[in-house]
């Protein structure tokens, strides 16, 4: 006969059943926990890769550097990452600190400010020399990596129109010291004094002088140049002047300027959580072409147009986006 509980059912099917909750509960305990590990990994796949943490974009205050952040930022949204801008964080010490303390994953940077500015390394005009120690130097100071960098070169340098420089027969910046005396030079304050200013240039070109030098405000340069103010402004590689007033940038024939090609400085951390994220950012560097920043900076410099509007019209063009 079988014993029955108060409530009607067989005191063995009580018991199994009891006994089989018992083992279904630790069960479904451990299941709910592997979910919530899993959960609070903020996105980290089984391949260690995190797709939800976004990755923070800096850039530095001037128009170049707004317009590479943003392409930055938008090829990384193209390849699947998720992305917080912090564009125009101000000069090379501000987005420097905000790498190392870790607000920011990554900007675009320039050999040759990595060179000479951060790590306080004495110059040079070799391009891959400059890349190799600014990359040996960043990783073992600070962990930071510098990914591939661009052709382009925003160095420094001396400019002037075609007719100028075909009237006075100067291609070259030892053609330009040989005839200083002749000439009038415009550019900011500072170019007076900086050691890879004036100063620089007559230690490496001879103790030359200039007919005059006009200091002036970095944004009247070109009109003074181009007014015929001047006759030689101080420029630099990427400037979107040179291009838009088909100027002539006088080549530095005993090569006094490091140079200054653009590139991602990344946290090593974030390359490590976001796969791919190198990978992305390395295909955009070959299209950065002096040329083409010249072009792109004249866009907004000149045109007018904001830099997110010309990094992602540019992109669209090559097929980045």
């Amino acid at each position: 006969m079988n014993v029955t509980s108060p409530y009607g059912d067989p005191v063995e099917d009580l018991v199994m059943r009891r006994f089989r909750r018992l083992l279904i509960l630790p069960i479904l305990a451990l299941l709910t926990a592997t979910i919530l590990i899993a959960c609070a990994g903020g996105g980290t796949g089984g391949n260690g890769a995190d797709t939800q943490t976004p990755i923070r974009v800096g850039s530095k205050d001037f128009t170049e550097a707004f317009i590479i952040g943003e392409m930055y930022a938008l090829v990384l949204e193209k390849a699947g990452f998720p992305v917080e801008r912090k564009l125009n964080l101000g000069g090379t010490p501000v987005a420097q600190a905000a790498l190392e303390s870790g607000e920011i994953d990554l900007y675009p940077e320039y050999t040759g400010t990595g060179l000479l500015t951060i790590l306080k390394l004495p110059p040079s005009s070799d391009r891959q020399e400059v890349f190799e120690k600014v990359s040996s130097g960043y990783k073992e100071k600070y962990n930071l990596v510098w990914l591939d960098p661009a052709p382009m070169n925003n160095t420094q340098a001396l400019a002037m129109t075609q007719e100028g420089s075909q009237r006075f027969g100067i291609k070259t910046i030892s053609d330009m010291a040989a005839k200083a005396d002749q000439l009038v030079m415009v550019g900011p304050p500072e170019f007076e004094v900086r050691e890879d200013g004036l100063p620089g240039i007559k230690q490496k070109y001879g103790n030359f002088e200039l007919k005059e030098y006009k200091a002036v405000d970095p944004g009247l340069r070109y009109k003074a140049l181009t007014d015929g103010e001047a006759d030689v402004s101080v420029a630099f590689g990427t400037d979107g002047e040179i291009a838009a007033f088909n100027l002539v940038v006088l080549e530095d024939d005993k090569q006094l300027f490091p140079p200054y090609q653009v590139a991602p400085v990344v946290r090593q951390e974030a390359l490590d959580t976001h796969p791919g994220l190198a990978e992305a950012l390395n295909a955009l560097a070959p299209k950065l072409t002096n040329e083409t920043m010249q072009r792109l900076n004249f866009e907004v410099s000149g045109n007018q147009k904001e830099p997110a509007d010309v990094a992602k019209t540019f992109l669209t063009e090559e097929g980045l986006l």
